[in-house]
């Protein structure tokens, strides 16, 4: 067991320590977990990672965030030492360079971090990929996605004013976090279409902006089914971003079992949209931009640089014609990342 260095405080007692952590604003606003020395070396111990390993350095800042002190936030969010890997797994998914994570978290543009959770792990832990998926479906997801946040605030100062500069931001910002539902899909796991070996869990990290819920119960064909997912794309881009990039779709199983019945993979959906997710930059003069359309109004933007740009998630409850899509923060800039749980990468013991 490693030596713990962080700094202790001593407190009276539950309520004293909730106004020692909000007076110094090292929380999101609600009750945290006091992160006793126990409890943070129970999450170490859990991941097997000496308290001083190097999860990685944010470049912008070249800030280090160690296995301490995410592990410390990741009690604060009410995290049991289970979840600590996966906390751990999409810290160093959101430090890859191509997520882009500081202009995803400084941005004006109030994107959240969305983490999407594939293999065993989600039975290990009890994550729920039906029932209210993007809401609070369940202990896991709820508390791994607020130790994200907690870990962003206390660790690289994203926090509103300071270096969150989101003008409005969403609820995600609490907690965005999802589990596949793979038991009752019939298509490979978003995490094994990214290269993640079948048995092995992973992590998939996306700079977010809020869930556009759509609904279509009159078809059973998945083009007109997949045209009001594309409507939605287009409204995305006409009001907020005309520019390509992640675009995640939440498919619950009730549009699966017409997919399925049609024969229609994730790859074919993707091929669609690709093709069908398109707007010209005339159209931004319908919702009041006319004013930068200029000469170039006949010029066609499309939502996807390619189809694998699209995140396909199976996940919601099991009843009704809904589904969702998650458009990106800006454009191409944020490539979503994806790494498997215990993967090592860049990381070293210092």
């Amino acid at each position: 067991m490693s030596q713990l260095t962080s700094e202790r405080f001593k407190v009276d007692d539950m309520m004293a320590a909730q106004e020692f952590y909000h007076s110094r604003n090292w929380s999101d606003g609600l009750p945290i977990v006091p992160p006793t020395a126990e409890a943070v070396q129970q999450c170490l111990d859990w991941a097997m990672l000496p308290a001083e390993h190097l999860v990685g350095i944010e470049p912008v800042r070249a800030r280090s965030i160690t296995a301490e002190k995410l592990a410390i936030n990741t009690v604060m969010a009410g995290c049991l030492p289970m979840h600590f890997p996966v906390v751990v797994t999409a810290f160093t998914a959101m430090l890859q360079e191509p997520f882009l994570l500081h202009g995803a978290t400084a941005s004006t543009g109030g994107c959240a971090i969305l983490m999407v959770i594939n293999g065993s792990i989600r039975n290990e832990l009890g994550m729920d990929g039906t029932f209210n998926v993007l809401g609070s479906s369940d202990r896991a997801t709820t508390s791994i996605g607020r130790a994200i946040r907690l870990a962003l605030g206390n660790l690289l100062d994203v926090r509103p004013g300071d270096v969150d500069r989101s003008t409005l931001g969403h609820p995600g910002k609490i907690s965005f976090c999802v589990a596949e539902d793979e038991e009752n899909s019939p298509w490979l796991p978003l995490a094994e279409e990214r290269d993640i070996p079948k048995h092995a869990s992973a992590v998939t990290v996306m700079s977010a902006g809020a869930p556009r819920q759509i609904m279509n119960e009159w078809t059973t064909e998945p083009e007109l089914i997949l045209d009001t997912f594309c409507a939605e794309i287009k409204a995305s881009m006409r009001h907020y971003s005309i520019y390509p990039g992640n675009y995640a779709m939440i498919i619950p199983p009730q549009f699966r079992e017409h997919f399925s019945k049609a024969g229609w993979s994730k790859a074919d959906i993707r091929q669609y949209v690709f093709q069908n997710a398109r707007v010209h930059r005339r159209d931004w003069a319908d919702c009041g931009k006319g004013a930068v359309v200029g000469s170039r109004g006949d010029t066609e933007y499309a939502a996807l640089s390619e189809p694998g740009d699209l995140l396909i998630v199976a996940a919601g409850g099991p009843a009704g014609g809904f589904g969702a899509i998650i458009p990106p923060w800006f454009g191409p800039k944020s490539k979503a990342c994806t790494v498997a749980v215990g993967a090592c990468v860049d990381c070293e013991i210092l």
